[in-house]
């Protein structure tokens, strides 16, 4: 481990006064009270100023709506549970965690990830420690508390630094959490909220789940090559060779247990379900007449893409019990439901979150604030001519910063969308171009911020192999993650608008 200097160096600094104005945030839900009363008191004013723009597309004008009237405080009570009830994210995400949840629950995922790593060879661990951790975020919370542990085990077994092993598991579940090869939780999460602000300026706007799929996909290799040269080119000989002068003699005594007979079983039975039921989905797709396939036999749009939420439900679902009655976790049909039950206690902080949310983003609608930052904005970029490629890599970077003081992917995107997806629709970007800049930022510099409540959990495993670690320690470590794919990433998005590929099904980066 590197020597630690007492006096800290600029960037220490830097994220110790993050982490002292992220302290200072109030809990997201909050957040979003107090911005709904930020709004409510900005559309009196504004109001009263007579405040108004043209509408680009019918060329009508836009004035702003005070709430505090009586049309405002009417808006208030009688939208209110539609707002929540109606909020797009709501539904999706619920019904995405009965399937993912229930696998979760049963301990399917778990024992993937674990197979998956321990079984990898010793050239190849690395790159499938941060490959597990990309796609192991469709368990999210459960990957950040399974995979770097797990990861600093295995290397210190194959006698590489341990510490080298817990950041290669923390850079791939953290930095690449928006990243799968899988269509997850966090696809519909955030397609939902886009597709909520894109019809206040469009009706006709809607973000699939899949809509960033084909780039996210192919972000998933980048990931694990990267995260490999890294830990094997920078992190590894800056730590040096390992001693166990510091660890904690419990720790480097303990050894990873491969699964039991029984859960590889259920693992396999797993595996043979999911490809019976790719097979039977394939079957309904691959033919040109198709059921489901669209009207003149096309996949974009078809009936299988509209309705990739049931369809992704069904395919957990299936895989959840074929390993939950093989290892008897399930033994009676009422343990399914039950299990689900208790996979949607962990989800009733969103849910609260959501309520929050909801009603800021409606009374930004109603007010028509949205509309008129998101047109002043684009009509002065549009008069300095900054409207290409360059405003985008901003907004990314932007957003990398915002991240390191709201941890919250949703809540993030939450407060920018209803800015930035009407600002960049004037400017003619599809909103899942826009969501997809979002991500690519979001995700990178996770693992960097001191308001990820996982950073401590990290550190305190660290701590049992080396009782000197800190924040320093950890930060240092984690930074070339953060930057190199960070910059990658906006180095494969640039190269992918320029060669027009579709980030996801029928989806460019122009409307």
């Amino acid at each position: 481990m590197p020597a630690q200097s007492e006096n800290k160096g600029f960037f220490m600094k830097m994220l110790d006064q993050v982490e002292r104005l992220g302290n200072k945030l109030p809990h997201p839900f909050m957040l979003f009270f107090y911005l709904a009363l930020i709004v409510i008191l900005l559309s009196w004013a504004l109001s009263a100023l007579n405040i108004s723009v043209v509408h680009p597309m019918d060329g009508e004008q836009v004035t702003i709506e005070s709430m505090v009237t009586l049309d405002g405080l009417e808006f208030i009570l009688s939208s209110m549970l539609e707002n929540f009830t109606g909020f797009a994210p709501l539904g999706l995400v619920l019904v995405m965690m009965f399937g993912i949840g229930l696998a979760q629950k049963v301990g399917l995922i778990e024992t993937f990830m674990k197979r998956t790593i321990l079984n990898a060879p010793a050239k190849m661990v690395t790159f499938v420690i941060i490959g597990t951790g990309v796609v192991g975020n469709l368990a999210s919370d459960a990957a950040f508390v399974i995979i770097p542990p797990l990861a600093a085990m295995v290397f210190y077994t194959l006698g590489r630094h341990p510490l080298a092993g817990m950041a290669a598991g923390f850079a791939g579940v953290g930095a690449g959490f928006t990243a799968n090869v899988l269509i997850t939780g966090t696809d519909a999460l955030l397609s939902g909220i886009s597709t909520e602000v894109a019809q206040s300026v469009d009706p006709d706007l809607a973000v699939s789940p899949v809509d960033n799929y084909f780039f996210m996909a192919v972000s998933v290799l980048m990931l694990m090559a990267a995260g490999t040269w890294i830990t094997e080119r920078v992190v590894e000989p800056r730590l040096g060779k390992f001693s166990t002068k510091y660890a904690d003699p419990d720790t480097v005594n303990q050894s990873a247990e491969q699964p039991s007979a029984q859960e590889l079983k259920g693992l396999r039975n797993a595996g043979i379900t999911a490809l019976i039921y790719i097979a039977v989905v394939g079957a309904t797709i691959v033919p040109p007449n198709g059921i489901l396939r669209g009207e003149d036999g096309t996949i974009v749009p078809s009936i299988f893409l509209d309705n990739i939420i049931p369809i992704i439900l069904f395919f957990f679902i299936s895989v959840a019990v074929a390993y939950g009655v093989t290892t008897k976790v399930l033994e009676k049909t009422a343990d399914v439901p039950e299990l689900m039950s208790q996979a949607m206690k962990d989800m009733s902080g969103f849910i609260v979150l959501i309520f929050a949310a909801s009603q800021f983003i409606a009374y930004f609608e109603w007010t028509n604030i949205g509309t008129f930052i998101a047109v002043s904005s684009a009509q002065g970029l549009e008069n300095i001519n900054f409207t290409g490629m360059g405003l985008i890599v901003g907004f990314i970077l932007l957003t990398a910063v915002l991240n390191l003081f709201i941890f919250s992917g949703s809540a993030q995107w939450a407060l920018m969308a209803p800015i930035f997806i009407p600002m960049f629709y004037f400017l003619n970007y599809d909103p899942a171009f826009i969501q997809l800049a979002y991500r690519i930022a979001d995700s990178s510099t996770n693992i960097i911020t001191p308001m990820n409540p996982y950073v401590p959990m990290v550190l305190a495993f660290m701590k049992r192999y080396d009782s000197r670690a800190g924040f320093g320690t950890l930060f240092s470590i984690m930074l070339p993650f953060a930057m190199t794919f960070l910059f990658l990433w906006i180095a494969i998005f640039i190269l992918w608008n320029i060669l027009g590929l579709p980030i996801g099904p029928g989806i460019t980066p122009g409307l």
